[in-house]
């Protein structure tokens, strides 16, 4: 998992143009569920800064972390200068007790499990939230998803990063819900579900997948094979179900 996490600086422009951003709905249900102003938010791995923005751009004083440097430069080209940003792994971070906000935009599963909850639960203010949202853009057209599956199975058999704790997809709670319910630091766990659609073109879709980990793991000449593969069965454009499932708690301490 780690190597994973760290693969992703090579395509950090990519990232920037092909991964989606993050809705108003989003801001409006952590703000909602928060119950009161969030002043100061601090927010882990936070790429190229897609959630960076919708925080930021709405008044929030947000310090980016991002272990990557060049994400981090990406992302710094595309937020106000006057955005904290700390080039950090989130174990690396001191505590500190001053956000009334943590958040993780499609990053905690990249965190080590060891401690993961105390050291949230040490960056926050009492009664601080922690809000971890994200979710796999899932082609709508059963028949073109099997097309690709079939396409990229000699160079991967899923492209998936599976789930840490092991929650199997259909669970009604899904991780991380599954360990803040069972953690003494957290309390009022919610999951909700942001409904969303995507239609892109074929080829903006394979550059969605080039920043995905499992392909960008691949060695350099398996993965111009295999994106040549599936544009070969791609329609002209595409359907994502691009659902985001967002996590609440509320610090405990």
């Amino acid at each position: 998992m780690p190597s994973r996490a760290l693969s992703f600086g090579p395509v950090a422009e990519a990232y920037e143009r092909f991964r989606p951003g993050y809705p108003v709905e989003l801001f409006d249900m952590v703000m909602t569920y928060a119950g009161r102003p969030v002043l100061r938010a601090l927010e882990i791995g936070a790429g190229t800064g897609k959630a960076t923005r919708l925080f930021v751009q709405r008044g929030v004083r947000v310090t980016a972390t991002e272990p990557d440097a060049a994400m981090l430069a990406e992302l710094r080209t595309h937020v106000p200068a006057n955005v904290r940003t700390i080039q950090a792994a989130f174990e690396d971070l001191r505590p500190g007790g001053s956000y009334g906000l943590v958040y993780a935009a499609a990053s905690l599963h990249w965190t080590n499990p060891a401690g993961r909850w105390s050291r949230v639960a040490a960056l926050l203010k009492p009664g601080g939230v922690v809000a971890s949202f994200g979710g796999p853009g899932q082609l709508a057209d059963p028949s073109v998803a099997e097309a690709v599956r079939a396409a990229r199975a000699p160079f991967l058999e899923t492209d998936d990063v599976p789930s840490p704790d092991g929650t199997p997809p259909g669970r009604e709670m899904q991780w991380p819900g599954t360990e803040l319910r069972g953690s003494e630091w957290f309390t009022d766990v919610k999951q909700s579900v942001i409904e969303r659609r995507l239609t892109m073109s074929a080829r903006d879709y394979v550059g969605h997948l080039s920043t995905i980990s499992a392909y960008l793991e691949l060695p350099a000449s398996a993965q111009e094979q295999v994106y040549g593969r599936i544009m070969q069965v791609l329609p002209e454009t595409v359907e994502l179900a691009a659902d985001i499932i967002v996590h609440l708690a509320r610090s405990a301490v």
